[in-house]
């Protein structure tokens, strides 16, 4: 084994005490609402950065910043901020407003009974469509309590259901952030990361479905309220998944969903003209953070590796997880606990990406599944953590519209992530890893 230098991962220890710190201060003290977002992630990282600059005193600043800025510099990086800004230009343009279309037109054709599962179907459709699990839940939310409340269905069941959908498609959006930043911090073609992917939720989903159903068929079902509907909005939506799916470039997809965005929301009236740039320049503001935060992982991470710190990680991970099954393991239970700690999902992979990659190598992994464990299993821990913004924007939905409703009520129906997590397990244990074959 190569030395490595454990006081080198400092950093990334000081930004864990002050992120989840300061976070459970806010929320859970202070009683401050959705208080974990309070904290101002850029700047906890730039403290981090502050401390990687101070240590390895071997190395002057002006040899620090070169390693700063291979790091920030590196393709994968400079791809996925390009991803990230498009993708936001894509949400800007389309809006949102195509999610209660979906819905209500579902809902319309389909007998009550059904209503819960199809809240299931359209979460699923939309967070993969729009690539936002809380985007999805805050559009949803609204409508999971108004069913509840109209057919008798359990809230916690119906705003449980929503939550499962929207991370059902965090983990498979093309446009998703997730998505983009597992895919290019593993080196790995979105297609492909799909392709293993979706093998793995086709049968979480399944199975959850048919757990709501069992549930659904003893109810006492009231009529729902159909309000009106809009489908040409969700033309964009199709385009881009189709697009992706057939493994057209990433970039050529969304410049498609962009310019059939523009034209129907100008030629429906949707949008004028300024109001459409305002759009647009509102989506890549809206991924400014996420931006910024790839930008200063990779500076910190390219210090971290020049003193040590990955491969005392990898050789601590190396004498606890033994074989590529085991490996892969290693790497779910890595980002898991990143995101346990920022309680962000995109930020917890782009941390774990670079020793994530390292770990591949050790253990002989796939690019395309790394990247798919990396999305995976940061989705299940993110749906189920009870200060995770997604139960926050969930719970505070139901909160505005003069109801009660407790996380762990919540978690209890959450069946969707613990049915990914079994069948991830199946998966990565039962499942071989064909490295150069596509599956």
């Amino acid at each position: 084994m190569k030395k490595g230098n454990v006081w080198a991962l400092l950093p990334i220890g000081v930004f864990v005490l002050l992120y989840l710190g300061l976070g459970i201060t806010f929320e859970y003290i202070l009683k401050i609402p959705m208080g974990f977002y309070k904290v101002p992630i850029v700047v906890i990282f730039l403290v981090s950065l502050l401390v990687a600059c101070l240590q390895n005193r071997g190395l002057d600043f002006e040899k620090k910043l070169s390693l700063m800025g291979q790091g920030v510099g590196d393709k994968n990086i400079i791809t996925m901020l390009l991803i990230f800004l498009m993708a936001g230009i894509f949400v800007g343009v389309v809006g949102r407003n195509s999610a209660e279309s979906v819905a209500y037109f579902l809902l319309s054709v389909i007998p009550p009974r059904f209503a819960v599962c199809v809240i299931f179907i359209v979460s699923c459709f939309v967070s993969t469509a729009m690539g936002t699990s809380v985007g999805t839940i805050t559009l949803i939310t609204p409508i999971a309590v108004a069913i509840s409340a109209t057919s008798g269905f359990s809230l916690a069941l119906c705003v449980g259901t929503v939550v499962g959908g929207a991370m059902f498609g965090d983990n498979l959006s093309f446009v998703s952030d997730t998505t983009i930043a597992a895919c290019n911090g593993q080196g790995c073609a979105m297609k492909d990361k799909f392709r293993t992917n979706f093998a793995i939720v086709l049968p979480a989903a399944i199975v959850t479905l048919g757990l709501i159903l069992a549930l659904s068929l003893n109810a006492d079902i009231q009529p729902l309220e159909i309000k009106s509907y809009d489908l040409i909005q969700i033309i964009p939506y199709v385009l881009v998944l189709i697009g992706g799916i057939i493994g057209i470039n990433v970039f050529v997809t969304l410049l498609i969903g962009i310019v059939t965005g523009c034209v129907i929301m100008l030629s429906t009236g949707a949008m004028d003209f300024p109001t459409l740039l305002e759009s647009m320049g509102g989506g890549v503001s809206g991924m400014f953070e996420t931006a910024m935060v790839a930008v200063l992982v990779a500076a910190l991470c390219a210090l971290i590796r020049e003193a040590g710190g990955f491969q005392a990680l990898l050789n601590g991970i190396r004498r606890v997880f033994r074989g590529k099954r085991a490996g892969q393991l290693g790497i779910g239970l890595l980002v898991g606990l990143m995101d346990i700690s920022t309680a962000n999902n995109t930020v917890a992979i782009v941390m774990a990406n670079p020793i994530a990659s390292e770990m591949a190598k050790e253990y002989d992994i796939s690019p395309r599944k790394t990247a798919s464990i990396l999305d995976t299993f940061s989705c299940i821990f993110q749906g189920i953590l009870p200060y995770g913004a997604q139960m926050l924007v969930a719970l505070s939905a139901v909160s505005a519209m003069g109801l009660e409703l407790g996380a762990f009520e919540v978690i209890a129906h959450l069946f969707y992530p613990m049915m990914l997590l079994l069948s991830s397990l199946v998966f990565m244990f039962f499942i071989p890893d064909r490295k150069n074959k596509q599956v």
